[in-house]
């Protein structure tokens, strides 16, 4: 009987699912629920800008706290379907929208800091590259991350 060998570390899953190409299909996947979202994100934030808030944090706030919700429930769906089992939790919901901070830290820093030097779309445009590799390197490798099946034995 072989010995389990210590825990694969971060940078060994990513090499292994790049090996096997898993990665680039669901970042794909991730990217096309993504762009439903970017739009769903884009005008909730440019509308709180224009009707509740001249602050720019609150109104990127506001938009990605809808965004995050239909992104938690397109990507359980499709792109991480078999993590999921095409289940809605409240405890997995939970933890995309943590892990899902660390994405709207990153994208609200990016917008704060392109706006003091691009016009606040194009500086959008950029937050929003950003935190799509943040948000998907989190959910892929964290949130949904593929668990080993337990021993049958």
């Amino acid at each position: 009987m072989k010995s389990p060998g210590p825990a694969p570390t971060l940078l060994d899953r990513l090499a292994t699912a790049w090996r096997e190409r898993a990665v680039a299909l669901k970042a794909l996947s991730f990217g096309m629920v993504g762009v439903v979202n970017t739009l769903v994100d884009a005008a909730l934030f440019f509308l709180a800008l224009a009707f509740l808030t001249h602050s720019l944090i609150l109104a990127n706030l506001m938009s990605w706290l809808v965004a995050v919700s239909g992104s938690y429930v397109m990507n359980s769906l499709t792109t991480f379907a078999a993590e999921s089992g095409r289940q809605l939790r409240l405890k997995a919901y939970l933890g995309f929208v943590a892990s899902g901070i660390a994405g709207v830290v990153a994208n609200t820093t990016a917008l704060v800091v392109a706006a003091q030097f691009l016009p606040v779309v194009a500086a959008k445009a950029i937050a929003i590259l950003v935190s799509f590799v943040v948000n998907f390197s989190l959910a892929h490798f964290v949130v949904f991350r593929a668990r080993p099946a337990p021993d049958a034995g």
